[in-house]
């Protein structure tokens, strides 16, 4: 009985009890975030007009002042438009020169070219004549014939040709090219920077002339004289017609860069160009000179002689030696004079020489302006000057004391030899 008794009790401490918590709901809030006034940007204009932006900030006025987006001198807006017409004028000049530089360098190579050509062809003719001595028929005098006229139009050629020098025609428009390039880049550094003056109008206009004047554009009445007398370098800058007026009443102002050595530095640059490097390019200009000449009389000289002597071949031997030696002669100079250029070495040599006078010009000019302030600034100066010889700053100071102490060396050797003799 006991063990049926206990039976519920056991089954009923293995029943399965589900059970689930409840907590309560939050409380809901019923606190709102504030709005932000809707503000104005309010925009007055000198014309009285007046524009509202909506903005979610407080109220802002601005002032707009035209004069601080155009300029008050009118003049300088007048001049800008000058300048933008220089600059069209230099651009086509740019492109004119360049081609009028290709088109004379290949009549350089087509003109010696044909000139070789005709001349080889008149000795070949005049020896084939030699050696058909023995017919005295039409043959004979068709290759007589046919070598003079070719010996002559060979020689006419060669005047014409050697009166010209394309190839330094060819190197003058070259020339014309890089500065007329380089003034383009200064007028659009003046526009750049804005506010020109009358001064940089006429300056720009100068410049363009004195370039006409020293690279021509057309050959008959204006080319340049091939065969100076004197070897003087190229002129491409305008000359300055007014003097510096230097003020002797002492104020002060800023050195603007520039000091006492640097001045003396400069001069001492001055004199190193006159006695060496213009020097030496005068000498240069003038071998090339005297070579070109000798060149230019030798070539159709020989050609004539050919011409002539080819007329009387079959009387001799002489008579046949005489065209074949210097139609071989008039070939090899012509090749010599065009094929290497010795007109292009000479207005090379031009050339360079012009750039160290120009350079010398400019340091000169700039020592002579007494008041700093206008000067250019004389740091800047010394590095572009040293950047146009090639040197670094340093190594430009160098060479100054240097010819300094060369030419106090040289008055002290003077003195010493006019007191001995």
């Amino acid at each position: 009985m006991a063990s049926l008794q206990t039976t519920p009790l056991l089954s009923s401490s293995l029943t399965k009890i589900n059970a689930s918590i409840r907590l309560p709901n939050p409380p809901q809030l019923s606190h709102s975030l504030p709005k932000l006034p809707s503000t104005t940007l309010r925009i007055d204009q000198l014309n009285g007009s007046t524009r509202t932006i909506p903005l979610e900030n407080n109220v802002v006025t601005t002032h707009i002042y035209q004069d601080l987006f155009t300029p008050t001198d009118t003049s300088s807006n007048s001049l800008t438009p000058q300048l933008y017409a220089i600059l069209e004028q230099v651009s086509d000049r740019i492109e004119m020169h360049k081609n009028i530089g290709e088109q004379r360098n290949n009549w350089n190579t087509l003109l010696l070219n044909s000139v070789n050509m005709i001349t080889l062809t008149a000795t070949a003719m005049a020896g084939v004549a030699a050696a058909t001595t023995g017919d005295t028929g039409a043959p004979l005098l068709a290759l007589k014939l046919s070598s003079t006229l070719l010996f002559s139009a060979a020689t006419g050629m060669s005047l014409i040709m050697n009166k010209i020098q394309p190839s330094q025609l060819a190197e003058e428009q070259r020339n014309a090219t890089r500065l007329f390039k380089e003034l383009h880049t200064q007028i659009q550094t003046l526009i750049t920077i804005g506010n020109p003056t009358e001064k940089d109008v006429k300056s720009s206009i100068e410049k363009v002339l004195a370039l006409d004047r020293a690279y021509p554009l057309p050959l008959l009445g204006a080319m340049l004289d091939k065969f100076p007398q004197k070897h003087e370098p190229a002129v491409w800058w305008p000359s300055s017609q007014s003097q510096r007026k230097s003020t002797t009443q002492e104020r002060k102002r800023s050195n603007n860069g520039w000091s006492e050595e640097l001045e003396k530095e400069m001069r001492e640059v001055i004199e190193v160009i006159k006695k060496k490097d213009s020097e030496d390019y005068e000498r240069l200009g003038n071998i090339a000179l005297k070579v070109s000449k000798s060149l230019a009389i030798a070539g159709p000289l020989l050609s004539g002689i050919a011409a002539v002597g080819s007329s009387f071949v079959g009387n001799g031997s002489l008579a046949a030696l005489v065209p074949l030696m210097a139609g071989s002669l008039a070939s090899a100079v012509n090749a010599f004079e065009h094929g290497g250029q010795v007109g292009m070495v000479f207005e090379m040599y031009r050339n360079c020489g012009g750039f160290f006078t120009l350079l010398e010009e400019t340091i000169r000019d700039t020592l002579e302006e007494k008041d700093t302030e206008k000067r250019e600034n004389g740091e800047v100066f010394e590095m572009k000057v040293a950047m146009k010889l090639g040197r670094s700053v340093s190594g430009l100071r160098r060479l100054a004391s240097k010819s300094a102490y060369c030419g106090v060396e040289g008055i002290v050797v003077d003195e010493f030899a006019s007191k001995l003799f």
